[in-house]
Order: structure tokens, then C-alpha cells, then sequence
């Protein structure tokens, strides 16, 4: 009798109890965990918010404080001291519009890499599906870039910003892009800092040169007077960071009124063949990033609570 108990305690579902909602363990829909566990993914979402500010004062005060300090320090450095607002209209709105690109970069990449070993006990000690905690991560950070979305809108307007279709659309297929290919690369990195804690330190480096390697702080065409028609400016082109900063500037600062003879001028934001006309690139390496990171992740995530 107990023989049987024991083979009936470890039998997998019936057919009958899987249609009720039951199902073997380790069995999960894979990528598709997040849209199909929307109350946990929810869950693990306040739990980081709540951690994050746990103690704080300003709670999400920090949303602002941070970038515009960031902002602050930049604008003076380059664009009063190294007078590269004198050739760049609207020097503060081309700055920010690429500062919250990179934040956002930085934050999705590395909340993304850390999301596994941060959350320790709860994948080494209880069954969660191991995609909620990168998602719940990205998630944190969209959060967190709203403010700072805010920000920039109303330092565009006071430059003579309007919205139009062609800055909406800019927009959105920058903030896909960022999003999927940061995405890949944060379930690569996740998986990979499961067994490796120096993957975090690396992620911290990539983010920091990823600043200084996307036209953020200096006008696209600098680069291209520098190393144009050589297969570093093409390569420079195809940086999926490079296209989405380009969207952003097209969104928020190529049409501004106050700067649009000087952008009309500049041939390196309206060719086909430039980062802006070369988002369908970005779009693919985003894509094939992402799946490729999906696919590591599967692999891995069944080794994840043996490597914590």
C-alpha cells in the first residue's frame, strides 16, 4: 500500500487534471511565461519597487534627481566648457534625448544581468517560471524611464518642440528597438552570471563605453568626419544604440523650430543609408538578439538554482 502511495504521489497529471490547470513540474510556456503568469510578473514587480526605495526619503523622487543631475554635469562639461552647444541647436535637448536612451540601456541591461542572482532565494528555494524575474526587471526600469520621458517632453516643448507623426513613429520604433535588443542581451548576461558573477562587473563596462560609443554627447557627423568611408563608420552605424539615439533625436529634436536649418544642413541624419534610415537594421539585430537570448536563457534556466 505504501508502495503504491509513493507512485501515486509522483504520478505526472492526467490529461483531465492538465485541462484543470495542473501540469508536470518543470513543465512552463517557456518565453510566453510572462504574458501567461501576469499576477506573478505583477508580484515581482512591487517586490523590486518596494525594495528599491525601501528606507528612502525621496522614493521615486530619485526618477528625477538622478538623470538631471546627470544632465547637469554633462551639459556644463560639454556644452559649456568644450562649447559644443555653439554648433549644436538646442544643444540641451539633443543631449537629454540621448541621456535617457542610455539610461534606459544601462538600467533594462543591468537589472536584466542580476535579476537571477538577486532574487537567490526565491529561485534556488520555490518554483517561480525563471523569465518573470529579467521581464520584471525591464518592466522596473520603463518605470523608472517615464519620469525622465516627462522631462525631455517638456524640454522639447519649451524649445519650440511640436509632436507629429514622424517624431510618434521615431519613437516608438526607437523604444522597441532598445527594448528588445537590451532585453536579449539581459537573458544572455542573466544566464551567463548565474555561474559567472564577473558577467555583472562586464555588463557595467559595456554600459559605461556603450555612453561614450553612441552620439549622445557629440553630433553623429564628428564621427563621420573622423572615420567615414572606412568599415569602423559602417560598423558605427550599425550599433543598435547608434540607430535608436538617431530615433530619439528625430523625435525630439530634429524638428524643433529653432533647429531645423541646422539639421537640414547636416546630411548625416536624413540620408537613407544613416543610422535613422538604417533602423529596419536595428530592428533585425534587435530581433535575433533577443531570440537568441530566449533560447540561452531556456537552456540554462534548469541549472539555475544548482549554480546559485
Amino acid at each position: 500500500m505504501s508502495t503504491g502511495g509513493a507512485e501515486g504521489s509522483a504520478r505526472l497529471p492526467t490529461r483531465a487534471e492538465q485541462a484543470e490547470g495542473w501540469r508536470a513540474p518543470g513543465q512552463d510556456a517557456g518565453w510566453l511565461n510572462p504574458i501567461r503568469e501576469r499576477f506573478l510578473l505583477r508580484l515581482l514587480v512591487r517586490k523590486e519597487l518596494r525594495v528599491r526605495y525601501r528606507g528612502s526619503a525621496l522614493g521615486m523622487l530619485w526618477s528625477y534627481v538622478k538623470p538631471a543631475v546627470q544632465f547637469i554635469v554633462f551639459y556644463i562639461a560639454l556644452g559649456v566648457f568644450l562649447q559644443l552647444q555653439r554648433d549644436t541647436p538646442a544643444y540641451a535637448v539633443y543631449l537629454f534625448s540621448g541621456i535617457v536612451v542610455v539610461n534606459l540601456f544601462g538600467e533594462v541591461f543591468g537589472n536584466a544581468t542580476r535579476s537571477i542572482t538577486g532574487n537567490q532565494a526565491l529561485v534556488s528555494k520555490i518554483y517561480l517560471p525563471s523569465e518573470l524575474f529579467p521581464w520584471a526587471s525591464m518592466i522596473v526600469a520603463l518605470v523608472h524611464f517615464l519620469p525622465q520621458l516627462l522631462v525631455l517632453l517638456v524640454g522639447a516643448l519649451l524649445f519650440g518642440w511640436l509632436p507629429s507623426f514622424t517624431s510618434a513613429i521615431a519613437f516608438v520604433l526607437g523604444l522597441v528597438i532598445l527594448v528588445v535588443f537590451t532585453m536579449g542581451l539581459g537573458m544572455i548576461t542573466a544566464a551567463l552570471n548565474a555561474a559567472f558573477r564577473d558577467v555583472e562587473n562586464f555588463v557595467d563596462l559595456i554600459v559605461m563605453v556603450a555612453t561614450w560609443l553612441s552620439p549622445v554627447l557629440y553630433r553623429i557627423s564628428m564621427v563621420e568626419q573622423a572615420i567615414g568611408g572606412t568599415i569602423w563608420w559602417w560598423l558605427y552605424q550599425l550599433n543598435p544604440l547608434t540607430i535608436v539615439v538617431e530615433l530619439f533625436h528625430v523625435a525630439f529634436w530634429r524638428y524643433s523650430p529653432p533647429v531645423v536649418q541646422g539639421v537640414a544642413a547636416d546630411p548625416t541624419l536624413a540620408g537613407p543609408g544613416e543610422p535613422f534610415g538604417l533602423w529596419w537594421a536595428g530592428l533585425l539585430i534587435a530581433v535575433a538578439t533577443f531570440v537568441l537570448g530566449t533560447v540561452l536563457f531556456e537552456r540554462s534556466k534548469r541549472r539555475f538554482a544548482q549554480e546559485l
